[in-house]
């Protein structure tokens, strides 16, 4: 199910998504609480890179929130330094782990100094690598989201494998890519799609039509997913 927000300023886009995830994960700490048991009661939020979210994140940077209890993430991150321009953790380090939120703790999906393969099997066998209770996706013009691409030798595998990360190694994008898989995804509690401009709404409203052979089309037409999509023209 789409939920779509609609939006004629970048700036009242952001503020309100900052306060729909704020919500989203102060919800998610209050059911921890009062659910029986012991331990840390921690919230995961996972974010995109990207050059569109970055207003989002610095905005959402700013508003208090218990960051100490949060673990922040990314949907997925390119197999490159950190350092390097295109490191969504980068992005994450610039925008969002700072001010109000500097004291959240950053769980990285990227680590050279391993391969890529066996870095993703450690990632699927760490145990503080827990479901994102919140996730903010964005979304290519060719559906993609996170990044399973439908062009990767790795689609099938994405959609279907029960573990929550794989590698993807997109034909037409730079990079290969760390991402959390399609089942993965399904389960996350609240998510949201940050999109800009007529024609990634076009694209959007085509895929949740009638399914087709990209990301984005899975989740719109899975019937047990709610997808908040904030869009601004």
């Amino acid at each position: 199910m789409i939920e779509l927000h609609v939006f004629d300023d970048p700036r009242v886009q952001s503020d309100a998504l900052a306060r729909a995830v704020g919500d989203a994960l102060h919800a998610s700490l209050a059911a921890q609480s009062a659910a029986p048991g012991t331990g840390a009661r921690r919230a995961t939020l996972a974010v995109s890179g990207g050059t569109s979210p970055r207003p989002f994140l610095e905005t959402l940077s700013t508003h208090r929130f218990d960051w100490s209890r949060t673990d922040i993430t990314l949907v997925d991150d390119r197999w490159v330094p950190e350092t390097d321009a295109a490191s969504n953790a980068r992005l994450v380090h610039e925008t969002l782990l700072k001010n109000e939120a500097a004291n959240a703790r950053f769980l990285p999906l990227v680590d050279v100094s391993q391969a890529l393969d066996a870095h993703v099997a450690a990632l699927n066998a760490d145990p503080q690598r827990l479901l994102p209770n919140v996730a903010v996706l964005g979304m290519g013009e060719d559906g993609h989201t996170a990044s399973i691409f439908a062009d990767a030798p790795e689609w099938h595998e994405a959609l279907t494998t029960a573990r929550p990360f794989v590698a993807v190694h997109p034909q037409a994008a730079p990079h290969a890519r760390v991402s959390w898989s399609m089942q993965a995804l399904r389960q996350v509690d609240r998510l949201f799609l940050l999109i800009a401009g007529q024609r990634k709404l076009e694209v959007l409203q085509q895929a949740a039509a009638a399914e087709q052979n990209n990301a984005i089309s899975k989740l719109a037409n899975d019937k047990g997913v709610r997808l908040d999509v904030y869009w601004c023209a």
